[in-house]
């Protein structure tokens, strides 16, 4: 049985971004928080290294600031930069008061540094800062009357009151497959707001979880929202290469706490490539690791920081520590084997400092964002920074701007009298292996024009087989992931094709160098539309 829901603001995500809105909002408002699987199955739990911002004396805004320009290579907006950097300091304050525990040493909250930083500014919990920022902030979010927590709920679409046809513009609400039922629900909301992370999982190779498929970009573009800097995807330089570690993140701040790169007999290399060694910005590390691993035929490269003291390495990196050793490395005396792995998405869905998209009523915050912060290569641990300041910001906006005396407009229940249930389930794997294939081997690390091309002719397949098998039968979750999945690598093909020249994160040798002047790709719906390529 279909169901319908309404609330004063509807947020699809329940990450740092999705969590932090929802406990910045005032407690008379209600609001919903959906997650397509379990509440804590984002990609925040996964994050080890921490939180940038400026935190002690011997730091300041300009530093880092300077320093996140520098790792975005020219493509940063300085103003958007600066203004999640002013924020930053209040931003950890509020996380302490939620009472995220973060270390302490000797007292003090102990700073950690990482790759691209100019100082140590790094507040963590141990190597498992995700873990608990995410168990704090739902147990907080729990605790809260005004907040609805919804799992298991997959977003199919928004719904705009041009669809329903009603005076006005905006965003009402969206459509929901419960995984539960598999009924179709609606819910619809005075203001709603896209957390729903980023798109690595259109790559084969990802240190991300199952559910990073680009859903809420794929669904504000759908909609009509233009989305920035597609190409721009970051590979982590290090993921633990082991055939039972699936997708297992080997921390940065290993590197800022010593940890050097070796080739298999030993030798580090880092040298070679940027004078900074492993402190260069990821995304000359991870093109480094690649280069050398194409260049010896070699299935990975290691990481090694047994030249500290054991003591140091069990209590700074608990985590990987014990993940290691239950695979029979012992990081106190064996390197670590890692291989580069998608892992960040730098583009989004276009906003402005308050996370407003095009669409009125509509806010995008998280890695679903792109605001400018990040440019052509994310500086390591603004991202959850980014998720507070601007969380925080689009809080204060819908506070300041919603109307609760509005009347919502209803929407109609979804309509499946057409469709059947499909015994080819087959075909969604299949689709959905290729992508990830395809994507890895021309869209990865190092691109060529014929590469491109030849991915973007196999994007505009699926997604024509995919689009006519989500119109015959009813929708699932694995088909929704995957439409979302083609959209999103179809923007960051036509991005990277669009970019004539080698920027940050994407780096193609038909064009090696940069342009003396850097530009943002922006995908226009409208306009691709009436170019018929939508």
């Amino acid at each position: 049985m279909n169901q319908s829901f309404t609330f004063d603001v509807l947020i699809i995500g329940s990450g740092a971004a999705g969590l932090t809105l929802a406990l910045s909002l005032p407690p008379e408002m209600q609001v919903a928080v959906i997650s397509k699987e379990s509440l804590e199955a984002g990609s925040t739990r996964w994050a080890q290294g921490g939180v940038a911002a400026v935190l002690t004396q011997e730091d300041s805004v300009d530093a880092h600031v300077a320093d996140t320009l520098d790792a975005g290579a020219g493509l940063c907006h300085e103003p958007a930069v600066r203004y999640t950097v002013e924020h930053s300091t209040s931003a950890i304050h509020w996380l302490i008061e939620q009472g995220v525990p973060f270390t302490r040493e000797n007292g003090d909250y102990h700073l950690t540094r990482e790759g691209g930083h100019s100082a140590r500014r790094i507040i963590h919990a141990a190597d498992a800062t995700g873990y608990a920022l995410s168990d704090t902030l739902l147990a907080r979010a729990r605790e809260r009357s005004n907040l609805t927590l919804l799992h298991d709920y997959m977003a199919i679409d928004l719904i705009t009151r041009e669809k329903l046809g009603v005076p006005g513009h905006g965003c009402v609400g969206g459509y929901f497959l419960n995984n539960q039922t598999g009924e179709v629900d609606v819910i619809t909301a005075r203001a709603v707001a896209l957390a729903t992370g980023g798109a690595s999982k259109a790559y084969l190779y990802t240190s991300n979880p199952d559910g990073a498929s680009g859903d809420g970009i794929a669904m504000a573009f759908r909609a009509g929202c233009r989305v920035v800097n597609m190409e721009f995807n970051q590979f982590h330089p290090t993921c633990l290469y082991h055939p039972q570690a699936k997708s297992f993140l080997i921390t940065e701040a290993v590197r800022g706490e010593g940890g050097r790169l070796l080739l298999p007999d030993g030798q580090p290399f880092m040298q070679r490539f940027d004078p900074r060694e492993e402190l260069a910005p990821r995304d000359i590390v991870a093109r480094a690791i690649d280069h050398e691993m194409k260049r010896l035929g070699a299935d990975c490269l290691f990481l090694d920081i047994s030249h500290k003291p054991a003591k140091f390495i069990r209590e700074h990196f608990p985590t990987i520590y014990e993940r290691c050793l239950q695979l029979g490395i012992d990081i106190t005396r064996d390197p670590i084997p890692v291989v580069p792995a998608a892992h960040y998405t730098c583009g989004g869905v276009a906003t402005d400092q308050f996370g407003r998209t095009d669409i009125q009523g509509l806010y995008a915050i998280g890695e679903t964002a792109c605001t400018g912060l990040h440019g052509a290569n994310r500086l390591a641990s603004n991202s959850l920074l980014e998720c507070l300041v601007f969380a925080r910001a689009a809080a204060e906006h819908i506070s300041q701007h919603i109307d609760r005396s509005e009347p919502i407009p209803s929407a109609p229940h979804w309509d499946a009298t057409q469709v059947t249930d499909s015994d080819e389930d087959v075909v969604i794997s299949h689709n959905w292996d290729e992508l990830r294939r395809f994507m890895w081997d021309y869209v990865g690390i190092v691109r060529t024009t014929k590469r491109l091309l030849r991915a973007k002719h196999r994007v505009t397949l699926l997604r024509q087989e995919i689009e006519e098998f989500y119109s015959n039968y009813r929708v699932s979750h694995d088909l929704l992931e995957l439409r979302n999945l083609v959209d999103v690598a179809d923007m960051i093909i036509r991005s990277a094709l669009l970019r004539k020249e080698s920027r940050g994160l994407h780096y193609c040798r038909d064009y090696p160098d940069a342009l003396p002047r850097a530009y943002d790709t922006v995908l226009t719906p409208k306009y691709l539309r009436e170019l018929g390529e939508l």
